[in-house]
């Protein structure tokens, strides 16, 4: 039995993996179909060092045959029916020097998508793309022959194409030959798409005016709407609440000023028994000014590409 470590996204609380886990020593932790009862369930797998079975070596990113897309990207998006989102091109994707795509590796290295530049291509030649790089700075150890899986987002869109590595180049700095992609798979995202973010908030409910400001917390956003979290209640439903809050935007720091409605509230269990209890608030934006839609799109399909992960 070959063992890969598990994810900590790959361990959802309530749900059960779909594979069981063992220890280093392939031990049981966890058996087939065995739910993630809560947080500390997790952790203690976590902390034990959970592993799961290498994928059959023909999955993952070896398996070109069908959709490149996971179910839940395709839940936010739209095909085209019976289309196998397959009737799109290299020029669809309008890639650009130094633009961001996610490569995901072989399944046999159990690892997640890493973000690479676009340093140029020849059409029907071969792509050059960044050697990728781990979070903590390693180089990930690819392979000529290697299949890969490339996704980039552009507008609406999302796409994604199966490549070989053609060659690995060292000089005079680190960077790969795909193959240059004779088959595009795509897909409408007609969901906006969720970021979970933790995001320092200044709030305002328009009824008192200026002289009351709250602090919250952004835990997720998209371009039409937050869900902001609060020690106390900040409106009623269908109050309109004045916001102003800072992101990031390819290393720049942009302040945002807008407006939300608030159409839900609810109140949450704290974690932690020593803490308050959070009211959650879900706000929509309101009249958004063009440069501040662009700001949060932008924003958005940024972290689609760098932190797939954060996708709610």
């Amino acid at each position: 039995m070959s063992l890969i470590l598990a994810n900590s996204n790959e361990l959802v609380i309530g749900k059960a993996p779909p594979w069981p886990l063992y220890d280093a020593q392939q031990n049981p932790l966890l058996g087939q179909g065995e739910i993630i009862r809560d947080a500390k369930h997790r952790d203690a797998l976590l902390a034990s060092g959970a592993c799961h079975e290498m994928p059959w070596e023909g999955s993952g990113a070896e398996n070109i045959g069908g959709s490149l897309f996971t179910p839940e990207e395709t839940a936010s998006g739209e095909t085209g029916g019976d289309k196998a989102d397959k009737g799109f091109t290299f020029d669809d994707m309008k890639l650009k020097v130094e633009d961001r795509l996610q490569l995901e590796p072989p399944a046999k290295l159990g690892l997640e998508r890493l973000s690479v530049k676009v340093i140029g291509f020849l059409r029907g030649g071969s792509l050059l793309v960044t050697t990728p790089f781990t979070p903590n700075g390693q180089r990930l150890q690819l392979l000529e022959n290697e299949t890969v899986i490339m996704r980039s987002f552009s507008g609406q869109n999302a796409f994604a194409f199966a490549s070989t590595i053609v060659r690995i180049c060292k000089m005079p700095y680190e960077y790969l030959h795909l193959s240059f992609p004779d088959q595009i798979q795509g897909l409408v995202i007609r969901k906006a798409p969720r970021i979970k973010t933790h995001i320092i908030a200044a709030v305002q409910d328009s009824k008192f005016g200026a002289e009351k400001q709250i602090s919250a917390i952004i835990s997720d956003i998209s371009a039409k709407g937050i869900s902001l979290d609060s020690k106390q209640q900040l409106g009623d439903k269908g109050d309109i609440l004045n916001l102003a809050f800072r992101v990031q935007l390819h290393n720049i720091e942009a302040l945002l000023s807008v407006k939300g409605i608030i159409r839900a509230v609810l109140s949450g269990e704290a974690e932690d028994t020593s803490k308050p209890a959070l009211v959650h608030h879900g706000v929509e934006f309101q009249n958004l000014q063009p440069n501040d839609s662009v700001v949060l799109q932008s924003m958005i399909y940024q972290q689609m590409i760098e932190n797939p992960h954060k996708l709610g």
